[in-house]
Formats: C-alpha cells, structure tokens, sequence
C-alpha cells in the first residue's frame, strides 16, 4: 500500500470520477428511448451514485487536512472542483425529476381534456389547467428550497474545512511550543545538575582549606611549644 500522504486522496477522487462518468451518461446523454417508469427508475439509480460520489467528496476533503502545507493548495483546488462537478450534477438532477413530473401532469391534462374528465364537472379543462399552474409552481419552488438548502450545505462544508484547518494549525503551534518547553525543561536539568557539581566541588574546597589551617595551627602550636619547653 502507498504510503504518501495524498495516496488515499488520489485513491477517493479516482472513485469519485467513475461515479461522475456514470453519472454524466445517464444526465448528459440521450435518454429519449426512455420513458416513464423506466426513466424514474434510472433517476434513482442517478441519486444513489450521487450519494455515493458525496461520500468520495467528504473523504477527500478530510485527507486534505492530513496533506503537508507545501502541496495543500493544490488539492484544495482539485477538492472545490470536485465540489463544483458534484453541485452541476445535483441541479441537473432535480431539473430533469422536475421535468418528467411536468411532463406527467402535461400528459394527464392531455388526456383528460382528450374527453376523459368527469362528466359532473362543467370546468373540468380549467380546473386541470389550474392543478397544473399550482403544481407547477410548487415544483419551482420546491427546487428553489432544495437549492438554497445545497447552498447553504455547501457554505457549511466550507466553514467545516476552514475551522479544521484553522484547528490543525493552532495544534501544530501547541506541539511546537510544547516542544520547545520539554527542550528547556532539558536545559534547566543540566544547568541544575552543574550547579550542584559546583556546589560539592566548592564544600570540599572548603574541607581542604581548613584542613590545611588545621594542620598549620597545629604546626605552629608545636614548634612554639618547642621553643618555651
């Protein structure tokens, strides 16, 4: 297994764009021959790879802050395109789900202005136009929501990944200033191993001199005594 520290980045994103590949050949291609249920059904398939590409994005995004500062910045781009790509595919996701149900509710007021509409209703044309308009304009605003929620999402990922990053900064300042604590910590050890040494060497200095006086008194007091007797 590599063990640089962007292995597993290149690992994520190299999924994350086989999940994109996936993704663009059922949005961006031609899906004309599908219809109906099958085309709901290929949508939720789209959603669940989306997920699954989200996920690559977040795992990303966390090994950027194990990333050495020299090369960060660079991964950091690589991590906002990824986000960009991921945010396109979404929108187009819920564009074409809006589409199909407009489409569902065009080809219901077909069909019931086709002569299918209950024979009670005088207004039934203008009571399917106006079902229409209303759930038309829910579908709008619903995608309006859904968008500002992503945006919102989005700037809380970005706040996320700056307050890490900011974290691992100040840990990094904390185990250096610890480091440096522990190295003088170290010197003041020596600095008190060698008072101490000083100190014993300056006791038997002292021991020595007044052995030495001793011993002169003493020479003194006999050669005076020698002289008196």
């Amino acid at each position: 297994m590599n063990g640089a520290p962007t292995a597993l980045f290149d690992s994520y994103e190299q999924d994350f764009h086989q999940f994109i590949l996936t993704i663009g050949k059922k949005l961006d291609g031609d899906q004309s021959h599908e219809r109906g249920e099958e085309r709901k059904a290929t949508l939720r398939r789209v959603d669940m790879e989306l997920d699954e590409a989200d996920e690559m994005v977040s795992q990303m995004e966390i090994e950027t802050q194990g990333i050495p500062q020299s090369i960060r910045g660079t991964y950091h781009t690589r991590l906002r395109t990824a986000k960009a790509e991921l945010a396109r595919y979404k929108a187009l996701l819920k564009e074409q789900r809006a589409a199909g149900a407009r489409a569902e509710l065009l080809v219901g007021s077909s069909a019931t202005a086709g002569g299918y509409a209950p024979s009670d209703d005088p207004y039934g044309n203008g009571g399917d136009r106006a079902r229409l308009l209303v759930g038309t304009a829910r579908l709008e605003d619903g995608t309006r929501r859904l968008e500002e929620s992503r945006r919102l999402a989005l700037e809380t990922e970005d706040q996320g990944a700056d307050i890490l990053m900011n974290l691992r900064t100040q840990r990094e300042q904390i185990e250096h200033a610890r480091s440096t604590l522990q190295t003088a910590d170290s010197s003041i050890d020596r600095a008190t191993g060698t008072l101490k040494k000083m100190i014993r060497q300056m006791y038997k200095q002292r021991v020595v001199t007044a052995g030495i006086i001793f011993v002169l008194v003493l020479l003194i007091g006999l050669i005076v005594w020698s002289k008196v007797t």
